[in-house]
């Protein structure tokens, strides 16, 4: 059990996927602009993560390795995120229309989303069971989503506070992200 709470933390604030690992910033930077769009982007992202983690696992456990196929990895990889994003959007444009508008062109760029990719590959790397797998994924999406949320509420803020125009919109992001990841590499004496 400690081991599980351990790899919980680590992918959350330790080793966070977008923070430390500085994978899926442009969905990071692109849907951080409001809190809703960021909790919804975040949804996805974890749901999309840890579904794809647990297939590719079984995927590469019972099909790639076996068959001696494992040089198709990337391409596997990318069939099954890219069919997942679609289940997303389908439910996503049927069941909450304006959560699917808001988040617009980065949906589907989930597809393509490196972090997503990131975790199947780190989790195949690191021979993880599949309750490791499930578990790391999950945290690393969470981990993705309290980013993003903590972004986005930063940025409301400075929207509403005087900004040199040089510096609004994207620009103060980036350095407001960079400022978040010197922030959580202090988490990298915790484990």
């Amino acid at each position: 059990m400690k081991e599980y709470f351990l790899l919980f933390i680590s992918a959350i604030f330790v080793n966070n996927i977008v923070l430390a690992q500085y994978l899926g910033n442009c969905p990071f930077i692109g849907t951080s602009k409001k809190i809703s769009v960021a909790m919804g982007m975040g949804g996805a992202v974890v749901f999309v993560a840890t579904m794809a983690a647990a297939i590719t696992w079984a995927v590469q456990e019972y099909l790639l390795d076996p068959l001696g196929l494992a040089y198709l990895q990337t391409l596997t990889f990318i069939l099954v995120i890219a069919s997942l994003v679609q289940f997303v959007e389908m439910f996503l444009k049927k069941a909450i229309p304006p959560l699917y508008k808001s988040l617009g062109i980065f949906l589907p760029l989930i597809t393509t989303n490196c972090a997503v990719m990131g975790i199947a590959i780190i989790c195949q790397r690191e021979e993880f069971t599949f309750i490791k797998t499930v578990a790391f994924s999950f945290a690393s999406g969470l981990g993705f989503m309290l980013a993003l949320i903590v972004l986005s509420s930063i940025r409301e803020r400075i929207e509403v506070s005087r900004t040199p125009k040089s510096m609004k919109g994207t620009p103060i992001a980036l350095v407001m992200a960079g400022l978040m990841s010197l922030a959580f590499f202090a988490f990298k004496g915790m484990i």
